[in-house]
């Protein structure tokens, strides 16, 4: 059970619809993480937590982050305005008997006291928020001085961007203003805008490597798994539906090798030291 008690769980209204947008994967949304593994290593072994610590894991779907950092003997916190995957989040954790508390949050208006972590890590989760500068300044304001922030974030012309070209295709046009686009945080000089008054701030780029048996796996465990992906096919009708399969399936076969499928996904991993 989600402990909601433990802190407000209100969501903003303009949060709502993307909270039932990613909470729709459910527990299908650990077949995400299980791609992006990788990089969410390489952001634990920069963040480097140790025993004792008090962490909060930002935006932690299915809790795959929150349990790398628990077994190193950190007390963490996951947050995710999404209940549809905190329940497996939970349910996982119980599994390995790891202490890992997991709360309903939006990371543009947490509900913790100034001060409250020594870090804070985010695998491809804060840049998702829809008001960047909040989410931002929120993430400052909870980290004590001098504690250490792991970000990881898709470059803004990556495989992953390119694949959300291929969704855009088929996306309604966006109220107007339109929101900011999450592939901001893959500039470091927009990162820098964001953070870089409150943190001391390094970048390191690097590649994650999305490998499946064929393109048309990748379509299943996206179109099943996958927020955006799964409430875009969900949302068309049948003609337009087998069309963005057959896009997301050819983008996908772009990526060949004798084993199947491997995409090449690069991306930002930012470290800083709070001020």
């Amino acid at each position: 059970m989600i402990h909601t008690n433990e802190m407000m769980t209100f969501i903003q209204p303009h949060n709502e619809r993307p909270a039932k947008v990613w909470s729709s994967g459910g527990r299908n949304y650990n077949d995400i993480s299980r791609g992006i593994a990788d990089s969410i290593e390489h952001a634990v072994l920069r963040l480097n937590p140790v025993p004792g610590e008090l962490v909060l894991d930002l935006a932690t779907g299915t809790g795959w982050t929150s349990r790398l950092v628990a077994r190193r003997g950190a007390q963490v916190t996951g947050v995710d305005i999404a209940t549809g995957l905190l329940e497996d989040a939970e349910r996982q954790a119980a599994a390995e008997q790891l202490r890992i508390r997991y709360l309903q949050g939006d990371a543009e208006e947490l509900s913790f006291e100034d001060a409250s972590f020594d870090a804070i890590v985010s695998t491809y989760g804060v840049m998702f928020a829809s008001r960047p500068e909040a989410a931002a300044k929120e993430m400052a304001r909870v980290i004590r001085p001098g504690g250490r922030i792991a970000l990881t974030t898709w470059t803004a012309d990556g495989n992953v961007f390119k694949m959300f070209q291929v969704m855009k295709a088929y996306m309604p046009p966006p109220a107007a203003p339109a929101p900011p686009s999450p592939f901001e945080w893959g500039n470091t000089d927009r990162i820098r805008q964001l953070l870089g008054r409150d943190f001391e701030l390094k970048f390191e780029r690097a590649v994650s490597y999305y490998r499946e048996p064929s393109a048309d796996a990748a379509w299943e465990t996206f179109s099943t798994s996958y927020g955006p992906t799964k409430t875009l096919a969900e949302s068309l009708d049948p003609s337009r539906r087998q069309a963005f399969r057959a896009d997301f399936v050819a983008f996908h076969a772009g990526f060949p090798t004798a084993l199947g499928i491997c995409v090449p996904r690069e991306y930002w991993l930012t470290v800083g030291i709070r001020k």
